[in-house]
């Protein structure tokens, strides 16, 4: 991504044809080995760090204007603080790098024509003391840092590099994702995992894609695709290859390749099919893999839909529940308006946000209070019942 990145953006090519020490990491533009004098008026060398903002492959023009440093508080000549660049000196991490200083110099009447006009400007300002002390120091040492990024995206995740997001996105590293069932909430499923930084997603299913489909999944299918139908799982690796480079497609789960599920870190279960599921199940807890099973009944009362979203969870430490009368459904092709009523998308949408949102807090992204294991949302009443509690 990083050289690609700057095979498309004149401005960090231009960085780096003059001699700066570039590195670009997690969407984060660095440059390293700026001079600087500290408050005992020695020269020092910090780094320079900028979020980049990100049109497709290429850096944006008028650029956002602020920056962080890493190393001590940079002085003027004299000894005394730049106060008037630094906006506040509060530590933190910027893609996993330390940085000390939040600075903010926005040249007036149009601020930054690119990142060179930017970069340069606080390097200049940041640098002259020392140099002006010591002319031989320099910010140029012909070393490009070249960090060739692994990230599992296409393009880049410009929303990843605020600084409470980048830590926390770590959680994701090295982690192998199915979603079986590509129906309504399990597309949905898809298309949330897709906008995580999971080294891949396992999507399984064999039925095809039709009208049907269409009405009760993410995005708008073109009539070309509905035309000459496509398998589910090819029509949605097309779609979501675009973004994620990790989609891996499969048939449907059998008892011919069930055992495949022992090679993930977490499942996602999106299926009617009692008998499977069941053994997807077992499979899953003898193998100690966490899971969870999304359901839903919808059914016509007085001429309006009403019924229950479910989310159950099955963790390494608890699973007893699964097996309780009521909780998850292990009967073939159960009755209700589900399969007549195709215009419930938002229900769908809502069953797999609570979904990733739970499986997000299982890997502690989000905040988890109640560690529910099975949790409903009732349609008429607007209301969440948490169940199944701890371990």
């Amino acid at each position: 991504m990083s050289v690609q990145l700057i095979n498309h953006s004149e401005d960090l090519q231009k960085l780096i044809d003059e001699g700066y020490v570039v590195e670009i990491l997690d969407n984060v533009l660095l440059i390293h080995r700026i001079p600087y004098l500290n408050a005992d008026k020695e020269i020092l060398y910090g780094t320079l760090v900028s979020k980049l903002q990100i049109s497709a492959y290429s850096t944006i023009s008028n650029p956002e204007h602020t920056v962080y440093f890493a190393g001590e508080m940079p002085c003027r000549l004299n000894g005394s603080p730049f106060t008037s660049l630094v906006n506040n000196s509060n530590p933190t991490e910027i893609a996993g790098v330390k940085v000390n200083h939040f600075m903010s110099s926005k040249p007036k009447p149009n601020g930054y024509r690119d990142y060179y006009h930017k970069m340069t400007t606080y390097i200049n300002l940041i640098s002259a003391p020392a140099k002006a002390i010591d002319d031989s120091a320099s910010e140029k040492g012909r070393q490009i840092i070249n960090n060739e990024c692994d990230s599992p995206f296409v393009y880049a995740d410009t929303n990843s590099n605020k600084p409470e997001l980048s830590s926390l996105n770590s959680k994701f590293k090295g982690q192998k994702i199915a979603i079986i069932g590509l129906g309504g909430t399990g597309s949905y499923i898809l298309d949330l995992v897709a906008k995580v930084p999971v080294d891949n997603i396992h999507i399984y299913d064999s039925d095809w894609y039709y009208n049907n489909n269409a009405f009760r999944s993410p995005g708008a299918a073109d009539i070309s695709d509905l035309e000459i139908p496509k398998r589910k799982v090819d029509y949605y690796k097309s779609m979501y290859s675009k973004i994620h480079k990790g989609i891996v497609v499969h048939p449907k789960i059998s008892q011919g390749n069930i055992q495949e599920l022992a090679n993930y870190n977490f499942v996602f279960i999106s299926i009617d099919k009692g008998a499977i599921k069941k053994s997807i199940i077992e499979v899953l807890q003898s193998h100690e893999i966490a899971f969870i099973d999304v359901g839903m009944g919808v059914y016509n009362v007085d001429g309006s839909l009403t019924g229950l979203i479910r989310t159950t969870t099955g963790t390494q430490e608890k699973t007893d529940h699964i097996w309780k009368k009521g909780v998850v459904s292990f009967t073939e092709g159960q009755e209700n308006e589900y399969d007549s009523n195709i215009q419930i998308a938002e229900l769908n949408s809502l069953n797999a946000s609570l979904a990733v949102i739970k499986w997000k807090k299982l890997l502690g992204y989000y905040h988890d209070m109640t560690t529910e294991h099975n949790m409903f949302y009732r349609i008429n009443s607007n209301k969440i019942f948490n169940d199944e509690t701890g371990a």
